[in-house]
């Protein structure tokens, strides 16, 4: 069970990785102080990959959990 939980667990992680990484970095350090735009919506298929990505970090958050609960 220790060991499906922790490939489990790296797969998420591997994957939350690769959705963050894919995600466009439209807002550089100019966006910080004021620059670029106010409001922007996400359509398409960067909105597919953001709620990819808040899927497998819920998912990642639980997985610890559980590494937490069966390695303890």
């Amino acid at each position: 069970m220790k060991a499906v939980a922790l490939v489990i667990h790296l797969i998420v992680s591997v994957a939350l990785v690769g959705l963050i990484l894919m995600q466009s970095t439209k807002g550089g350090l100019g966006s910080a102080f004021g620059g670029g735009e106010v409001y922007r919506t996400r359509r398409g298929a960067e909105r597919i990959v953001f709620l990819a990505t808040v899927v497998v970090s819920v998912l990642f958050l639980l997985s610890s959990m559980v590494n937490l609960l069966i390695h303890s």
